[in-house]
């Protein structure tokens, strides 16, 4: 889906846990593609301890002396900002430009490009940009770590791609015959156990039912609740 097209452009950025923790974010969305601009004096041992088991990304990162050379290549450069102001109205929420991300990244490279963590980007930079990002905040504290704000992009982006298949539930769901035995062993063990009397049974037994009902019962749900209502009994049983 064009991820292998998607770089991550970190602009001056000052601390190397923040890079090594950048590497990280990447790897979990199915991204490489880092280049570093101007980075100033970053401790590597740091960048690597923070980048885990994605330290390839970091050893093979590019770095640049400009964002111009780091994008030169670039057919769309998302830059991302917290402040307001009449050059950056015209920012979107991540989400918004996923699609278009994944579009571009079909036939070029794309940049998603992150500032300086004291400073974020400025306007010669942003000047740079073909479109703006903007991560929904509170207004009272707008700033993001730098490497959450990565991690946030490329979520959205890798989510927007489709590619995640979600794990199934393996078993089917439970029939209603089965799903009746079950009713009728608990109806038993709460008798057992005396949690309600014979003439109170039928009432309790539908409220048990309604809570039961709320979610979808799998055989395999079923076939537990089965085992520990007869455990129930049994112990019930055992000790009169």
């Amino acid at each position: 889906m064009g991820m292998e097209n998607i770089r991550i452009v970190l602009v001056g950025p000052l601390y190397g846990g923040n890079v090594g923790s950048t590497c990280r974010a990447m790897a979990n969305m199915g991204i490489s593609d880092l280049a570093l601009v101007a980075p100033r004096n970053l401790n590597m041992d740091e960048a690597r301890m923070m980048a885990c088991h994605a330290t390839c990304i970091l050893e093979e990162r590019s770095e640049f002396d400009s964002l111009s050379e780091a994008v030169a290549d670039c057919g769309a450069v998302m830059g991302t900002t917290a402040r307001g102001g009449l050059y950056r109205q015209h920012a979107r929420p991540p989400r918004e430009w996923a699609d278009k991300v994944l579009e571009v990244a079909q036939t070029g490279k794309v940049a998603l490009v992150f500032g300086r963590e004291d400073n974020g980007l400025d306007n010669d930079e942003l000047a740079v940009c073909t479109h703006i990002i903007q991560i929904p905040t509170t207004i009272e504290y707008s700033s993001l770590n730098l490497a959450q704000a990565v991690l946030i992009c490329c979520y959205e982006v890798f989510v927007a791609s489709e590619t995640y298949e979600p794990p199934e539930e393996k078993s089917p769901e439970a029939p209603s015959l089965l799903r009746e035995r079950m009713f009728a062993l608990w109806r038993e063990a709460l008798l057992d156990v005396g949690f309600m009397e014979p003439d109170k049974a039928d009432h309790m037994m539908l409220g048990l039912r309604r809570i039961l009902a709320r979610g979808k019962l799998t055989e395999d749900d079923v076939q537990i609740l089965m085992g520990m209502a007869r455990q129930s009994s049994w112990a019930a049983k055992q000790s009169n």
